[in-house]
């Protein structure tokens, strides 16, 4: 069971690029939160409370979420709370992801609201 597509934006390409010099696991950490965390949160319905739908961004559709529980092998000690955040948008009709942003929460406190509006308010 996965998701027909997954796609990263640009900038979310560019804040990878940039964090993976920090934490060189990151590519092999997302592909496990793709491949676990996401599909038991949108596909079978099991809540770990660790993503989140960000509200008050006055988008209809798609849903934007947060991930808060983020596993990050280069963060050693720190298991699921290693401050990693992902903001993504889910499609279910297409059944598709789009992965918006990923940030250390020690360099950016939260999510980037005008990011995402730009991105999806027309």
């Amino acid at each position: 069971m996965k998701f027909k597509h997954i796609e990263q934006l640009d900038k979310f390409k560019k804040d990878l690029k940039k964090l993976l010099k920090r934490f060189p696991s990151l590519e092999e950490d997302l592909d496990s939160l793709l491949k676990a965390q996401l599909i038991a949160y949108h596909k079978l319905n099991v809540d770990n409370h660790g993503i989140f739908a960000i509200e008050n961004l006055a988008i209809a559709a798609p849903k934007i979420f947060k991930v808060k529980k983020f596993a990050c092998k280069s963060l050693k000690g720190k298991g699921v709370h290693s401050g990693i955040r992902i903001t993504y948008a889910y499609f279910p009709v297409e059944d598709r992801i789009e992965l918006i942003e990923i940030y250390y929460k020690g360099d950016q406190e939260n999510e980037d609201r005008e990011r995402i509006k730009n991105y999806y308010i027309k």
